[in-house]
């Protein structure tokens, strides 16, 4: 929400190009801190879209991309 009561809209600011860009949450293993983001296909430079801090927040980011799955890499 955002502080005039009205739901902000989900704009991507990063675009996303499924040709060459995987979604996927990583994972720590160690803190369990998780990130989403896309995996580049041909070198796997991996690109920060959002810090996963609640259980709403995957759903947010899968809403916001379009997306039915988001795989986790550890």
């Amino acid at each position: 929400m955002s502080i005039f009561g009205r739901k902000k809209e989900m704009v991507p600011e990063i675009p996303y190009d499924p040709e060459t860009m995987i979604p996927v949450i990583r994972s720590s293993i160690c803190t369990g801190e998780k990130v989403a983001g896309f995996k580049n296909k041909k070198d796997g430079h991996f690109t920060e879209v959002m810090f996963i801090a609640a259980p709403g927040d995957e759903k947010r980011f899968r809403e916001m991309y379009g997306l039915e799955s988001v795989r986790t890499e550890y």
